[in-house]
């Protein structure tokens, strides 16, 4: 088979389209809008899909604030494991006596 025959360019098309297909069937398979090659989106995306999206980005700011929240309390048990146990005892007892 020679690099200019026609069996190559059937095989290209041939891989081509096969890649389109299985692209399209992944893409419909876990829900992603599916897309045309001239207009864009084939339908709008699923409203629920919207929502979720909505709820997951929520649910992430409220996750990246506890993860803040504990990355500081992390910071303060580091401190009172690394520093001597004399400040740590004089820090506490002027805590008790406020």
């Amino acid at each position: 088979m020679g690099w200019g025959g026609p069996g190559f360019v059937l095989a290209i098309i041939a891989i081509s389209t096969i890649g389109w297909v299985i692209n399209t069937w992944i893409r419909a398979k876990h829900g992603y809008a599916l897309e045309d090659e001239w207009s864009g989106k084939t339908h709008p995306g699923d409203p629920d899909g919207n929502r979720k999206v909505a709820l997951l980005a929520n649910e992430n700011e409220r996750l990246a604030g506890q993860v803040s929240r504990l990355e500081e309390r992390i910071a303060v048990l580091e401190r009172i494991a690394t520093d001597p146990a004399e400040r740590t005892a004089r820090e506490i007892e002027a805590l008790r006596n406020r």
